[in-house]
């Protein structure tokens, strides 16, 4: 029977095997390496992606052989240093994803590539202070601190200085620091509320617990007040999670699965236990929420609770679409938004779940959503390092050039950080706005 070329059914997932000892066998991983590789040099759909894909392509039309078989193993890192976790090659673009018989996973290879370097070489110190995202923000929000810190970060000076010192590019867009924070904004909003009694619509309960974030809590904190009006303007019980740490996830794209594994045991007792008091959960940021709802299932496809907290972790918008299905969000509003630029997050197009952002915002009148479904090349992390910056912003320009051909009312995106990056190489956007801000201007609250 002949080998049936791409993939005419939706792409599956496997567990990740990540507590194998094979898993982290150097020659294992190469030999799959070489083997993917392969594959994808025999395709190169994915060229217009992130650039691990030019890099390998490069890689191969240098070779001796102008084949994988040419590549020196040592370089293999080259390609897997410049994934940053995206998911779209699987998810759009690699016709050869499971359950086809070629089983090519790209950024789990990658993840497993990476995870075997952590184990080989641990990360510099640059990488360790940029992925330790909780601990960053609560030193950095310290009375004080937090003015110190935001004024050095502006500091033209300061900045050329810890470019050279620790590799953050001294053009990369950094966010500022708030001494109140996203939960101490929230917090009192919650307690000054009248009480509510939560009504269930479709598969949401109409309770829900606000997963802050570390971006959300230290970097974005008005945001939160956003979604609390919103949420209980639609009669949505809305509290906060009582706990949390950093989901996870720019660990995670550093290959230290430890460290996940860690804060996946201090973060989901806490979140499993909300789900069995009747709770929906919720946060603000595409790449946490993914978190919970892909990545450390498949890390932990075993873990009870982490089942538990998958099915009950929703996108907002997500959770107010399903709502409005149920005819149970309102659509009075007071205000129109006009034309709006929408760059759609990767981990947000990755959750399968539509533009449902796009969706709730033109049930606005006269507003006009265009989503721009291309990728901002920031990662969190990728943009702010000193040697991928300039490739992140190679991969943001797409954006950056049908953001000016818009010149819209409004730039949004659901990624605070991809929408501080591309507002920043644009020319035609003053403030990168989040869609939940736009949404209750819409409601006039």
């Amino acid at each position: 029977m002949a080998q049936r070329e791409g993939n005419l059914e939706a792409p599956t997932r496997h567990p990740l095997d990540w507590k194998s000892e094979s898993f982290y066998d150097q020659d294992d991983l190469n030999t799959e390496l070489e083997r993917v590789f392969d594959i994808c040099h025999g395709c190169r759909r994915c060229v217009s992606l992130c650039d691990s894909f030019p890099s390998l392509f490069d890689l191969v039309d240098e070779s001796p052989t102008l084949e994988v078989d040419g590549i020196d193993k040592a370089d293999y890192s080259k390609v897997s240093d410049q994934c940053y976790l995206c998911d779209l090659c699987y998810m759009t673009k690699c016709p050869y994803t499971p359950p086809h018989d070629w089983n090519v996973d790209f950024p789990h290879l990658m993840l497993r590539a990476k995870a075997v370097k952590f184990k080989q070489v641990g990360a510099s110190l640059r990488d360790r202070i940029l992925t330790s995202t909780d601990t960053v923000g609560k030193l950095a929000t310290i009375p004080l601190v937090d003015i110190t810190v935001n004024a050095l970060n502006k500091n033209n000076t300061f900045r050329k200085a810890l470019d050279k010192g620790l590799g953050v590019h001294h053009q990369a867009v950094v966010p500022e620091y708030h001494n109140k924070t996203m939960r101490k904004r929230v917090a009192p909003m919650i307690a000054d509320a009248a009480p509510l009694e939560p009504t269930a619509a479709g598969r949401t309960k109409g309770k829900v617990a606000l997963y802050v974030t570390c971006y959300g809590n230290y970097n974005s904190p008005i945001l939160g007040e956003d979604f609390y009006e919103v949420f209980r303007h639609n009669d949505i019980k809305i509290d906060l999670v009582p706990k949390e740490e950093c989901c996870g996830m720019p660990k995670l794209e550093l290959g230290d699965l430890e460290a996940v594994q860690k804060l996946k045991e201090a973060n989901i007792p806490v979140l499993a236990k909300l789900v069995d008091e009747g709770y929906d959960l919720i946060a603000p940021i595409p790449s946490c929420v993914l978190m919970y709802k892909q990545e450390l299932p498949l890390m932990f496809p075993d873990d009870a609770d982490v089942l538990k907290v998958q099915k009950a972790f929703f996108d907002p918008f997500e959770y107010l679409h399903l709502r409005y299905k149920a005819g149970a969000l309102k659509t009075e509003f007071k205000e129109s938004l006009g034309d709006i630029s929408y760059q759609v997050a990767c981990h947000l197009r990755v959750q399968n779940i539509g533009l449902k952002t796009r969706d709730i915002l033109n049930l606005v009148p006269d507003t006009t959503v265009n989503a721009i479904e291309r990728c901002s090349g920031h990662d969190g992390t990728y943009a702010v390092k000193t040697e991928t910056h300039d490739k992140s912003v190679k991969i943001a320009r797409p954006v950056v050039r049908k953001v000016n051909e818009q010149e819209a009312d409004h730039f949004i995106s659901d990624c605070p950080m991809a929408a501080s990056h591309i507002g920043n190489l644009s020319d035609k956007v003053d403030h990168a706005e989040h869609p939940m801000t736009l949404l209750r201007r819409a409601y006039g609250i």
